[in-house]
């Protein structure tokens, strides 16, 4: 099932958007961290509806990249040095939050600074976490059920889609 069509994908990264604008409209720059290739994908959605809307703040975007499935099986890297880091204002992204543990374990490299904040955004926020993790900024929440899946598609795509299956 169809869930949101390019068009509500959208309407809700330009939410997003102002929202963050909001609530950071007091800082010159933002880190952007997306996880893997569908969360880097999005913060550069995140990052374009920003610029749009202000040219006052810097975003900078990095990568981080773990094995959701095996978060300990191995090295959980960023393409960023973390050092650069230190009292900077970061946003965790990725395309869903499902039970947190992502999320959780994207946090591992940024254990040895203290950032000034770090908040999260995902496009889909799934209520049952089972890691304590708060989205900050959510384009949309749903209750599923564990054996649910949601399907995210944002990268190489003609139309970009949110499928349940």
């Amino acid at each position: 099932m169809k869930l949101l069509d390019q068009k509500q994908i959208n309407q809700k990264v330009k939410r997003l958007a102002i929202e963050i604008l909001e609530n950071n409209y007091q800082e010159g720059e933002l880190y952007f961290g997306g996880i893997n290739n569908s969360g880097y994908e999005f913060a550069k959605l995140l990052k374009a509806a920003i610029r749009r809307k202000s040219k006052d703040i810097a975003i900078h975007l990095f990568r981080i990249r773990l094995n959701p499935a095996e978060p300990n099986s191995s090295e959980i890297s960023t393409n960023i040095d973390v050092e650069k880091l230190q009292d900077k204002c970061l946003m965790i992204v990725d395309d869903v939050a499902n039970t947190g543990r992502t999320i959780f374990y994207a946090f591992k490299p940024f254990l040895e600074i203290i950032p000034k904040k770090v908040e999260v955004a995902v496009l889909v926020d799934r209520t049952h976490k089972r890691f304590p993790v708060k989205v900050d900024y959510m384009g949309i929440s749903l209750a599923t059920t564990l054996k649910d899946n949601i399907n995210v598609k944002i990268i190489n795509v003609e139309e970009k889609e949110v499928h349940l299956e």
